[in-house]
């Protein structure tokens, strides 16, 4: 458990750390317009409770989602798409054990259960999730070498998904962000975004956390940082 606690409390603060740069946030109509998109962060069955990296409540999500997308034009699906033996799996390294930190080329890596391998059950999307006007199902971490948390880079920090150019092209300015997890993949994301040149509104009631050792309230603060805007479902005017 001391490995999970020092793992999850190391991957906040390179959260915090890049919220640091950003600026705060301020109010906008949350009504979804021609230029928003809502982006679906990895709503899979190892995420969800009795998975094999369960998000606790992460199920509870889904309904939100499925009553949000409709109202926007754009919206986005991620998966976690890891290889067997995927390098961030602690099965890939000798003497090691899940949530333990291990250095790799691009910095310090925790190390997570074997989760949403490629092809598997546990990778796919959770089955009542129900999004028929996705345009776009962007799968991420499938580089065996490299983890993948943010939506729009890899946990190298260099290597682009696509997304940005993606949304670019279709003329979107502001990402509503929804999933698992608040205070990891969903933060990740959402400053990316902001980096990016994007607007971003994280729907608290649309996501689900680990929260473990103030992890949740270490992202928050960086994404209010960040300029992130929090809003709740019922904020949004769909």
């Amino acid at each position: 458990m001391m490995g999970r606690r020092t793992a999850m409390a190391g991957a906040a603060a390179v959260v915090a750390a890049a919220g640091a740069r950003g600026a705060e946030a301020q109010p906008t109509s949350l009504r979804p317009g021609f230029d928003d998109a809502l982006l679906v962060i990895d709503v899979q069955n190892c995420f969800m409770p009795g998975g094999s990296l369960a998000v606790p409540r992460g199920d509870e999500v889904v309904p939100v989602v499925n009553a949000l997308a409709p109202g926007f034009r754009i919206v986005v699906l991620t998966q976690d798409w890891h290889t067997p033996g995927h390098a961030s799996f602690a099965s890939s390294h000798s003497a090691r054990k899940p949530f333990d930190v291990v250095r790799m080329s691009y910095g310090n890596q925790v190390l997570w259960p074997d989760h949403c391998v490629q092809g598997t059950p546990g990778a796919e999307l959770h089955k009542d999730l129900v999004v028929p006007n996705a345009q776009l199902i962007l799968r991420k971490g499938y580089n065996p070498r490299v983890d993948s948390y943010s939506a729009f880079l890899e946990a190298d920090r260099r290597t682009k998904t696509g997304l940005e150019a993606w949304l670019k092209a279709k003329g979107i300015k502001r990402v509503f962000c929804a999933g698992l997890a608040t205070d990891f993949c969903v933060a990740w994301t959402a400053l990316d975004a902001r980096r990016l040149g994007f607007e971003a509104v994280v729907i608290e009631d649309a996501c689900r956390a680990i929260d473990l050792d103030g992890s949740l309230d270490k992202a928050w603060a960086a994404m209010t940082r960040a300029g992130v805007e929090r809003a709740v479902s019922a904020d949004i005017l769909v």
